[in-house]
C-alpha cells in the first residue's frame, strides 16, 4: 500500500478542497472551457480538480496512481451522479498514454512527484488536441520543508522560468504563470502557482 493509499479516506480536508476551486476557477479564468471540452486530471487524487471542472466540461478522466485515492473519487462520483466522468489507474511516464486525445490536461500539486520533468511535459503535450492547453497548480521552490517526509522522492517546486523554459522545450507556446494559492504549513505559507501553456 502507498502512503497516499493509506491517506485517501481523510485527504479531503476543507483547505483542500477550498484549494481545488480556487484553482479551477483560475482554469476557467485562463482556459476557454465549456461543455465540448474533454479533459484529464492527472495525479488526480480523490477528483477536488476535477469534480470543481466537471460541471463545466464535457467529460473528464481523473487518473491517478493510487487505488486508495481512486476509490475514494469514485465514491463522491457515485454520490455526485456525474456519469461523463471516468477514473484510470495510470502512472505517468510508466504505463503507456491514453489513447484518447483531450482538449485541456491539469494537475494540482501533482507534477512535483514526477522526478523527470521534461519526460512528463513531453507525456502530458502528447495527449494534448492540437491547440488544447496544459494547466498545471504547483509549488515555488521551496526548502524542502513542504513534505513531512525528507526523504521522499519529490522535487521541492520550481523556478518559474526553469518550467516555462521546460514547457517550450517540450513543445509547448510560451506559458503565462500566475499565483493562485498559499498553502499554510509547518508554521509558513508555501505559494502555490498555475502554469497555462497551449500545445501549437
Amino acid at each position: 500500500m502507498s502512503s497516499f493509499d493509506s491517506r485517501a479516506a481523510t485527504w479531503d480536508s476543507p483547505e483542500r478542497a477550498d484549494r481545488a476551486i480556487a484553482v479551477a476557477s483560475a482554469i476557467r479564468a485562463a482556459v476557454p472551457v465549456n461543455r465540448a471540452t474533454r479533459a484529464l486530471e492527472f495525479g488526480a487524487g480523490t477528483g477536488l480538480l476535477g469534480m470543481a471542472l466537471a460541471p463545466h466540461v464535457g467529460s473528464l478522466v481523473l487518473a491517478d496512481a493510487s487505488t486508495g485515492m481512486l476509490e475514494v473519487a469514485a465514491g463522491k462520483l457515485a454520490d455526485a451522479g456525474l456519469d461523463h466522468v471516468e477514473l484510470l489507474r495510470h502512472r505517468l511516464l510508466v504505463d503507456p498514454l491514453p489513447a484518447e486525445r483531450f482538449d485541456l490536461v491539469c494537475s494540482l500539486t501533482a507534477l512535483h512527484h514526477v522526478l523527470d520533468t521534461d519526460g512528463a511535459l513531453s507525456a502530458l503535450r502528447a495527449i494534448l488536441t492540437p491547440g488544447g492547453h496544459l494547466a498545471v497548480a504547483d509549488l515555488d521552490t521551496e526548502d524542502g520543508t513542504f513534505h513531512s517526509d525528507p526523504a521522499a522522492p519529490v522535487l521541492h517546486g520550481y523556478d518559474r522560468a526553469d518550467l516555462g523554459s521546460r514547457a517550450v522545450a517540450a513543445g509547448f507556446e510560451p506559458p503565462v504563470f500566475s499565483t493562485v494559492w498559499e498553502i499554510a504549513k509547518n508554521g509558513r505559507t508555501y505559494p502555490l502557482f498555475l502554469m497555462v501553456a497551449r500545445r501549437p
